[in-house]
């Protein structure tokens, strides 16, 4: 049979049927909103709330809890559960502007609102730093900081003695500033207890680490606490882990008898999690005269906080895009005062590759050689950190397809060289990316019924990237059933642990699962192990209603005990170097910029992506997963910057008024391409991932396009007008 490969939620998300966290509103529920810190750093000397709690339908007002309610948090990378360690409403202290400093819970958002408004503060005042330059600013080496293996410089041969040594040297130093993710869906919970068990209903990425962690911080049962989560409206890293408001919600819901729910505010989100931190690269390429690498450095000083260290692992990608001999890379954490900085989609390998692929640009016209034809012939098989063999590395070929559909051989390598006829200024750019292979362990649930449907409930969270999309189709062309009889249930701790869906190994550590239970499901079916199976047959003749399996997955090289770790809410992949080979998604970008004569204003009027992500899962979610990569790329490029507020502390710009994404004027043709040779040696259905890749080296392909259509090199992002009057 013929197997329809759309999206399987489309009518759901289209029909408005598709129920996000904030669209229920249970009987009896209450509002909360915070009110927060208008300094940068300092003490509460003084709060006042009693005009918040005149406000008619306020019901709380709450300025701390106390040691028996709610407990501090913990740091998801220092083997935690929250984005941040911080708990605010435990103490006098504030570490941020728009940290929280009072909870109100009213009858009716309105009142709410306007409570949190009312609420008065005097402060003590300190001095704060919320840039890399910052007076006050203190930084650290990782590596010294951090003594973890994976998170240690990385060190091959002597680069620095090589790279003296190289008959062509280039060397630069990038910036990029910090961004916010500003999903569609803002953060929101609703929480309500029934008896002795919250129950909590949020978008998140993570609903295993907020059952345990809430349970944590309230000192229950994690039996005691359910998450659910069956579509979140956008993540790209903002949800997940546990975020400072679901433990005083569950407090304040306890207390009143009544659910209660939080929309978080477009501008307080700015504040009230992660984003992706200002870093500084700077990169040393030293080559022969034919351009073939020699020796590497990159060194990197990144953002974080001053109550946790947020790693940076930009050099993972660097190190390995091409087979260069000798390779050092320096990660320095920068302390300053804001919320713990945090993943945003591509959060190092985008920021990476904007310096690492504009200095192979920059070598490609120190030497005279064409940008793709460069990359070429620094091509490996081998990853030159570890010497083992990548699963499978299909760079080379992104490269030459993307060339060949893109039209690359008619570029004229000179300097704005290429005008349009209304006077534009035309580049063409190229740049090359990489992702990390990692993988969880997991859980499947598989279901069999009598009218020949089948359920599958495994850890997984569909946040628009099309999970659910992938598992069905599997499912669908493993028994040869229509994709309308499987039933896909991801996202509720109720079904499976629901481990972290990040990193580009959700569908990686999903579909395995999902493999060995549909293995197990025909066994129990009496059916062969391959072909079309008639699944209510099959389930007729066991005698049953239905016929149930569940089965675990780990990735290569996990023992048993990483899916304890899993249930428990924690961080637990493997990945990228196992024990015989190391693993990649690769990808290929091919960009032209138009540059209008008078403004100066950048266009991108048409991008070529071709992807090696293994084997294509879900072609429609996946070439959907590859365009919103590359827009992101665009927005990264040449839009997108938080602002600090060097006077009072936080971002300035706190709303999408003042933070502009890219919009339809924007976007252009994406034409995009992926290679599909599955990679069976990362597991048995040969997928890797796609959806952090996908806009790793768009910003570099940008500007490289824009250093060949005007001769000027982009060292920060975004790029602006004055950058190319």
């Amino acid at each position: 049979m013929t197997t329809d490969t759309r999206r399987v939620d489309a009518y759901e998300k289209v029909t408005g049927k598709a129920h996000y966290a904030a669209d229920r509103v249970p009987v009896d529920v209450a509002y909360a909103m915070f009110a927060v810190a208008r300094i940068g750093k300092g003490r509460i000397t003084r709060i006042d709330t009693s005009a918040a709690e005149e406000v008619p339908g306020v019901r709380l007002a709450v300025t701390r809890f106390g040691p028996g309610e709610l407990i501090e948090g913990t740091f998801v990378m220092g083997g935690g559960h929250g984005f941040q360690s911080l708990q605010p409403l435990l103490g006098d202290q504030v570490a941020y502007r728009g940290q929280p400093i009072a909870l109100i819970v009213a009858d009716t958002p309105v009142a709410a609102t306007e409570a949190a408004d009312l609420v008065v503060a005097e402060y003590e005042p300190e001095p704060f730093a919320v840039g890399l330059d910052a007076d006050g600013a203190t930084s650290v080496l990782q590596e010294e900081a951090i003594p973890l293996p994976f998170l240690a410089d990385v060190k091959v041969g002597d680069a620095d003695a090589v790279f003296a040594e190289s008959p062509v040297r280039v060397e630069g130093t990038f910036e990029h500033a910090p961004q916010h993710q500003v999903p569609m869906e803002l953060i929101s919970s609703i929480v309500e207890w029934r008896g002795d068990t919250v129950i909590v209903h949020e978008g998140t990425q993570n609903a295993s680490a907020l059952r345990n962690g809430l349970a944590r911080q309230l000192g229950i049962d994690v039996a005691n606490v359910e998450v659910v989560s069956p579509y979140v409206g956008g993540g790209f890293g903002q949800k997940n882990s546990l975020q400072p408001h679901l433990g005083p919600l569950a407090v304040v819901a306890r207390r009143l008898g009544r659910p209660v729910k939080l929309v978080i505010p477009r501008p307080q989100t700015f504040h009230a999690a992660s984003f992706r931190p200002a870093s500084r690269h700077t990169v040393k390429l030293g080559a022969d005269e034919s351009g073939k690498l020699l020796a590497a450095v990159h060194e990197v000083d990144q953002q974080t906080s001053r109550h946790d260290l947020f790693p940076c692992m930009a050099t993972e990608i660097t190190s390995r895009l091409y087979g260069v001999p000798a390779f050092r890379g320096r990660q320095r954490l920068v302390r300053t005062d804001v919320q713990t900085p945090g993943f945003m989609r591509a959060p190092f390998e985008s920021p990476a590759a904007f310096a690492f692929e504009s200095a192979i640009d920059e070598l490609a016209c120190a030497t005279g050689q064409d940008p793709v034809a460069l990359r070429l012939a620094n091509d490996t098989v081998t990853d030159p950190v570890t010497g083992l063999p990548f699963s499978t590395r299909y760079l080379g070929e992104c490269l030459r397809r993307g060339a060949e559909r893109f039209g690359w051989a008619a570029r004229d390598p000179e300097p704005g060289s290429m005008v349009a006829d209304d006077g534009s200024s035309i580049g063409w750019g190229v740049a090359a990316g990489a992702y990390p292979g990692n993988v969880a362990p997991a859980v499947a649930h598989l279901t069999a019924t009598a009218d020949g449907a089948v359920t599958v409930a495994v850890d997984g969270h569909e946040m628009g990237q099309g999970i659910r999309s992938a598992i069905a189709l599997l499912v669908a062309r493993d028994l040869g059933i229509p994709v309308t009889d499987v039933v896909v249930r991801v996202g509720d701790t109720n079904v499976a642990p629901q481990h972290l869906t990040a990193g580009s190994w959700g569908t990686a550590t999903a579909l395995p699962a999902v493999h060995t239970g549909l293995i197990e499901l025909r066994k129990h079916l009496n059916a062969a192990s391959s072909g079309d199976v008639d699944v209510a047959e099959a389930v007729a003749a066991t005698g049953k209603q239905a016929v149930e399996v569940e089965v675990n997955s780990l990735g290569v090289g996990q023992g048993p005990e990483m899916l304890d770790h899993a249930k428990a809410g924690l961080v637990s992949i493997a990945g990228p170097v196992f024990p015989e080979f190391s693993t990649f998604s690769w990808i290929a970008h091919f960009v032209e910029v138009r540059i209008e004569p008078t403004t100066r204003r950048i266009r991108v009027p048409r991008v070529v992506s071709v992807a090696d992500c293994g084997r294509v899962a879900s072609p429609v979610t996946a070439a959907a997963q590859v365009r919103g990569g590359v827009v992101w790329g665009i927005g990264a490029a040449l839009r997108e910057e938080s602002v600090v507020d060097a006077r009072f502390g936080g971002f300035l710009n706190t709303t999408l008024e003042g933070y502009p994404v890219p919009v339809n004027a924007d976007v252009h043709r994406i034409d995009v391409d992926f290679i599909d040779v599955p990679d069976l040696l990362f597991n048995a259905v040969g997928v890797k991932g796609l959806g952090e890749v996908s806009m790793v080296g768009v910003a570099a392909a940008i500007a490289n396009a824009v250093h060949h259509a005007t001769g000027r090199r982009p060292r920060r992002l975004p790029i602006r007008l004055e950058h190319v009057l």
